[in-house]
């Protein structure tokens, strides 16, 4: 089946998120706005506009009733799903890199990148305590000085954050006492991505190092590795087979005219299990910057350097993939 091919971006696609149900998709970008779109015919739903600088995260909670929003503009905020309404905006000292609702939804997080002379900070929201968003002091605030977070997920039960860093180095911060729970480093070089399993046991990271890894969520036991021989930008875990998908390529900068035809921007499948490659898809003119399974585990999107979002359709028991690209 040929992939949908969503263009409503003029810059590079930054991240990608599926709702829980997956009948809708998020994207943003490096352009200031963030779309919605219905996942099953690529039409667009709507936008979310007021940021005024590149947008770096986005995450919708468990319901799908609330939008939230991490940007370059030194703001993260908060919009009604339904009506693109904005309903809060907290103000940051630096750029906002990453963001997410717990699991309940009444808990928001989101970590500053360390730039102009201030620190990187991963703050902690109670929206349901308004006077907190109001006054703009979270109920929390972890400083990392060693190094900055480059990718964050909630852990199980939204006791925790698991944080990935520019150093390399993983850690687990307590959303109710900031202290660091867990920390290992497994990777050399700086933290892309970090994804969770759909029931949270897992979680998969993307890093420089050109390896993506698997740990439990819980202890950051390292379980799998996953070898290429380019960065990655970003990984998933399928949440019905046991597959990874990985997104990356060179950086922006070291791309030659030759890439696109060597095949250097494919998403490529692994088996979980095996460690084994076992497919590709083709599409992209530049690096992938995001990766996403659908949650029926039946498509994937993909999110590149070249502004555009590719839903891809496919059976997971055959995996023909000649079809696809």
């Amino acid at each position: 089946m040929k992939p949908i091919l969503l263009q409503g971006h003029e810059r590079s696609i930054t991240q990608i998120k599926y709702n829980r149900e997956g009948d809708l998709l998020f994207t943003v970008a490096k352009d200031t706005v963030a779309n919605v779109w219905y996942s099953v015919n690529g039409e667009r739903l709507g936008t979310y506009n007021g940021h005024t600088g590149a947008v770096w995260c986005v995450d919708c909670d468990w319901d799908t009733k609330n939008v939230l929003t991490g940007s370059a503009d030194n703001s993260c905020r908060l919009w009604d799903c339904e009506t693109g309404k904005q309903l809060a905006m907290l103000n940051t000292s630096s750029a906002v890199r990453t963001c997410g609702f717990d699991f309940s939804g009444n808990i928001i997080m989101f970590s500053t990148d360390k730039q102009m002379g201030y620190q990187c900070y991963l703050n902690y929201f109670d929206l349901r305590d308004p006077q907190q968003i109001e006054d703009n002091q979270p109920y929390l605030t972890v400083p990392c000085a060693e190094s900055k977070i480059t990718s964050a997920v909630w852990g199980p039960l939204g006791e925790f954050v698991i944080a990935g860093h520019e150093n390399g180095e993983i850690n687990q911060f307590s959303a109710k006492s900031g202290e660091i729970l867990k920390k290992v480093k497994e990777h050399s070089k700086q933290i892309n991505d970090i994804q969770t399993s759909v029931d949270l046991t897992m979680v998969i990271t993307a890093s420089k190092d050109c390896s993506s890894k698997l740990f439990d969520s819980t202890t950051l036991d390292h379980i799998k590795t996953f070898k290429t021989e380019r960065p990655v930008n970003s990984a998933a875990i399928s949440p019905i087979m046991d597959h990874v998908v990985m997104g990356g390529g060179q950086e922006a900068m070291e791309v030659t005219t030759t890439s696109t035809r060597i095949g250097k921007f494919e998403a490529r499948f692994f088996h979980a299990a095996y460690e084994e490659e076992f497919g590709r898809v083709k599409g992209h003119f530049g690096p992938i910057n995001c990766v996403a399974f659908h949650p029926d585990g039946k498509s994937y999107s993909s999110g590149g350097e070249d502004g555009y979002t590719r839903i891809h359709y496919f059976d997971p028991q055959y995996f023909d993939f000649e079809l696809e690209a």
